[in-house]
C-alpha cells in the first residue's frame, strides 16, 4: 500500500497551501477505504491530528485547523485534499497522511501511513 503525499512546500504567514494524498496499490485495486486525513509533527513536538474524514463525508479537525484548513475526499480516486488557509509560521511541520482500509472483503481494516510532507511558513 502506498500514501502518496503531495503539495507541500514553503509559504509565507497568512498564505495557503493545498496538500493531497493519494491511496494506491503496487497490483491490483483497494477494496475500501475507511477514512483518510493528516496527521502533523514539528520539530520536538507530538503527533497530532489535523483533519481527518470518513468515505461517507464525516469529517473531525484538529483545533488548530478549525476556521482555516478544509478537506475532501474523492472516494473514485482515492484521494484526500487539505486545503490550508490563512497559514501561520506554527502551522510549520511534517504532515503525515493516514488511512484506515480494507484491502480485501475478507481482511480486517488496517491503518497505514504516508512519508510525510512538509510545510515550512515563513514569517
Amino acid at each position: 500500500v502506498q500514501l502518496q503525499a503531495s503539495g507541500g512546500g514553503l509559504v509565507q504567514a497568512g498564505g495557503s497551501l493545498r496538500i493531497s494524498c493519494t491511496a494506491s496499490l503496487a497490483s491490483g485495486s483497494i477494496y475500501s477505504i475507511v477514512d483518510m486525513g493528516w496527521y502533523r509533527q514539528a520539530p520536538g513536538k507530538q503527533r497530532e491530528l489535523v483533519a481527518f474524514i470518513s468515505n461517507g463525508g464525516v469529517i473531525t479537525y484538529g483545533d488548530s485547523a478549525k476556521g482555516r484548513f478544509t478537506i475532501s475526499i474523492d472516494n473514485a480516486k482515492n484521494t484526500a485534499t487539505l486545503q490550508m488557509n490563512s497559514l501561520k509560521p506554527e502551522d510549520t511541520a511534517v504532515y503525515y497522511c493516514n488511512s484506515d482500509m480494507r484491502l480485501g472483503p475478507e481482511l480486517a481494516v488496517s491503518e497505514y501511513w504516508g512519508q510525510g510532507t512538509q510545510v515550512t511558513v515563513s514569517s
